[in-house]
């Protein structure tokens, strides 16, 4: 495995913008991942294995519900240190990255924003620490850019709940020891509820055969007549609105995140392109190599200053779902381009697990699907500025 030497393109200095504690904490997550994750990743991607000596380290640096207080086991930043820490995680891999966000944004946030206190003693501080591990289901078989469709539902028995459906595509699922699940009550109201590993009836299937993700454990989530206790649904909130107030905190990470691995692909294009030598000069002499780090360059940044100003008005408690979507699907596209543009300039040696784009390449297309598909984040924007709904 060659050095990790990745330096982060800042052509605007858009450092400048950031805190002295911003930076700290984004020299710190960087270092980690040089160390830990870098080395290991590509081995581990090769053979579709989930590195789960990752977890403490992840807990140690704070990745785990980052901007979830201190009181609750997490870290007490902001919503920019908590970008930051995606970008530097995903500019290691994009799954490493996914059992983050997972953890943070789906299964502590809805905990913390709209579990009990005891819920929150009870499981915030163990998810925070890496003793837990945590999934969310929302997406369904048959269900997915359209989950008020959802047919998991749950009914009351009087001393408690009995749960049945099934969701798949869920990241952390077949390690997950609780699962915050979105399902119909008997009047067809969407309700929370903390599902344990243990639980008669709850059963997490690997899924198999990625050719993405593959350094991130996958799975099902199946319950058959689960019998939840009735302390175990998040009090809260109900209704579409809960899950997708915990999507608009992960998609806020993707933004973040897929931009590191955009800054990954285009930091190796172009230590490459100084190196490879064709023709009796460095291929970055010649101008189509040119063009596409220049292209590269300018579309990462304006991607970081589009992050920043969301993570800022984030802070503030003024983003918008739409403002998030629109960062999650810029991010995601800018990385993918820049990921095969990257590629073609290594020419073979592009497709190799000795460089990291070919990785990112394939996990990217598991990253433009999910917390919301390329397509439907467009037409959240066409909604947004239109007024009128296109999804139907």
């Amino acid at each position: 495995m060659a050095s990790d030497l990745f330096e982060s393109p800042d052509y605007y200095g858009v450092d400048d913008l950031l805190s002295e504690e911003h930076k700290l904490v984004r020299a710190a997550t960087r270092d980690w991942v040089k160390k830990e994750v870098s080395p290991i990743i590509e081995d581990f991607a090769q053979k579709a294995a989930f590195p789960t000596q990752l977890i403490k380290g992840l807990a140690e640096i704070g990745a785990f519900g980052p901007y979830i207080p201190e009181e609750y086991g997490g870290a007490g930043l902001d919503q920019i240190s908590y970008g930051l820490m995606m970008q530097e995680i995903e500019r290691g891999d994009s799954g490493v990255r996914s059992t983050c966000s997972v953890q943070s944004s789906l299964v502590m946030f809805p905990i913390y924003a709209y579990g009990s206190e005891e819920q929150k003693q009870k499981f915030l501080p163990k998810l925070a620490s890496g003793e837990f591990l945590g999934s969310f289901g929302l997406t369904e078989p048959n269900f997915g850019s359209n989950p008020s469709g959802m047919i998991t539902n749950f009914k009351d028995m009087g001393d408690h709940y009995l749960l049945n459906g099934a969701k798949m595509w869920i990241s952390n699922a077949p390690y997950a020891d609780v699962a915050v699940v979105w399902a119909k009550n008997e009047e067809g109201r969407i309700h929370g509820l903390i599902v344990e590993r243990g639980m008669e009836g709850f059963t997490t299937p690997e899924t198999h055969n990625k050719w993405s993700l593959r350094a991130s454990a996958t799975g099902e989530l199946v319950f058959d007549n689960v019998k939840v206790p009735k302390e175990n649904i998040l009090p809260g909130r109900s209704g579409l609105g809960a899950p997708l107030s915990c999507l608009d905190s992960a998609r806020y990470g993707i933004a973040w995140g897929a931009l590191g691995a955009a800054m990954d692909c285009y930091d190796t294009a172009l230590r490459y392109a100084k190196e490879r030598i064709q023709f009796d000069r460095p291929i970055a002499g010649f101008q189509l190599q040119q063009k596409k780090l220049a292209e590269m360059i300018t579309e990462i940044t304006k991607a970081q200053l589009m992050v920043w100003r969301l993570g800022t008005l984030k802070n503030e408690g003024k983003a918008t779902s739409a403002q998030i979507s629109m960062a999650k699907r810029n991010s995601v596209e800018i990385a993918l381009k820049i990921a095969r543009e990257a590629r073609q300039m290594l020419g073979g040696m592009g497709i190799t697990g000795d460089y990291s784009i070919m990785r990112h390449m394939m996990n990217l297309e598991s990253v433009v699907t999910y917390e919301g598909t390329h397509d439907i984040h467009l037409l959240i924007t066409g909604m947004d500025v239109t007024g009128i709904p296109a999804f139907k």
